[in-house]
């Protein structure tokens, strides 16, 4: 029997704001999200990956000036449900 993998949440708060980043940091956050659904909320081959918290991750989006980053967290390990909960610039992510 073949796993399932992940379901991903976006939580409202960031969904009308991923149409404001720039097309190519889009598509890396569309990858990652890809990643999250068949690989879990460990994501090592990402840059700058690391944990926050208790079930709660980032990476690097796009290194540079401006840096984006994604955050997300897992919302349920049993039915497994990841939230992506920020993507934007460095400076204004919630850690």
């Amino acid at each position: 029997m073949q796993d399932a993998g992940w379901s991903i949440k976006i939580s409202t708060r960031i969904d009308k704001e991923i149409r404001l980043l720039p097309e190519h940091v889009q598509l890396k956050l569309f990858a990652l999200i890809q990643d999250l659904k068949t690989k879990g909320p460990t994501q090592h081959s990402w840059p700058h990956y690391s944990k926050l918290g208790v079930d709660t991750y980032h990476c690097h989006l796009k290194k540079g000036r401006p840096t984006y980053v994604a955050c997300w967290q897992v919302l349920d390990k049993r039915q497994k449900i990841i939230e992506v909960h920020y993507a934007g610039t460095h400076e204004k992510a919630p850690y």
